[in-house]
């Protein structure tokens, strides 16, 4: 992170435990420098056991990514993130209205069985992502299961798991036509939600912008920059769940603080890193 970045993203980082004389120990580290070095994972996509030598040892760094992952840390982080941003623009903090879109990444080898399947749409055998955005492209939800499982059905458990959180405003949400049916259309109905599908028009054909779903699709694209998420390698649904949140947070921060350096700062008397 930037310095213009730290000053956006520290305000909104939830309070560690023992700070709040809850228990845990301190931790080991410089808390922007393994935020950092996380967020160097999630961008360039090297595995834990290949991170550069001159970062904390890779036990500490998982172990961090662990325990945020257990208190869903960063989704808490992006999310005041995306308030700030929403606020900043005039917009109240949650929104009512979102896009839902869906996409599939193959799995690599530490994939188990259990946990992946087959995308006969996009011939994709691995993990599929469903996100939830607002109309401006920030993430408001995402959920992961194997590919094999269609749209319309991954789209309540998606629903659900925004709207359990309190105060949420969402009346409208524009779907492509793999989300109509029974299923989904009951599952919103039962949270006041409407859902307005978005069709190519009779006749088109190739590639055409399409109102509304064009947003959600940017996010999928500006997401999958973080080269961790151009493939699934995580054993855990859950941790690729993470991946995308760690993701999300980086663009966010970028953007809220409207620099995105070609090169990082030099810093506490520490050198640059040299660009992989």
């Amino acid at each position: 992170m930037t310095d213009a970045e730290r000053a956006e993203v520290r305000p909104a980082m939830p309070v560690p435990a023992w700070l709040l004389r809850r228990g845990r120990r301190p931790q080991a580290y410089c808390h922007r420098e393994i935020l950092d070095d996380v967020r160097y994972l999630a961008d360039n996509g090297v595995k834990w056991t290949a991170m550069p030598v001159d970062f904390p040892y890779r036990r500490a760094l998982y172990d961090f990514f662990r325990r945020r992952r257990s208190y869903d840390y960063v989704r808490e982080l992006y999310e005041r993130l995306r308030r700030s941003a929403r606020e900043r623009s005039g917009r109240s903090a949650e929104p009512g209205a979102a896009i839902i879109d869906s996409q599939s990444v193959d799995a690599s080898e530490t994939v188990g069985e259990d946990s992946r399947g087959y995308d006969g749409g996009t011939s994709r055998d691995g993990r599929k992502s469903q996100i939830l955005t607002d109309t401006e492209g920030l993430l408001l939800e995402v959920t992961v299961t194997t590919a094999d499982v269609h749209d319309s059905k991954a789209a309540p458990a998606l629903l659900e798991t925004f709207m359990d959180q309190p105060g949420r405003l969402l009346r409208l949400v524009w779907v492509d036509s793999a989300y109509q049916g029974p299923a989904p259309a009951k599952a919103f109905a039962r949270h006041g939600v409407r859902i307005e599908i978005v069709r190519r028009s009779d006749g088109q054909r190739g590639f055409v912008v399409l109102a509304r779903r064009w947003v959600v699709e940017r996010t999928l694209s500006r997401l999958a920059r973080s080269r961790r998420l151009n493939r699934d390698h995580e054993r855990r649904p859950d941790h690729h769940r993470q991946m995308v949140w760690w993701a999300a947070v980086i663009r966010l921060s970028r953007r809220l603080a409207a620099d995105a350096p070609r090169w990082p700062e030099k810093r506490s008397g520490r050198l640059p890193r040299a660009r992989a």
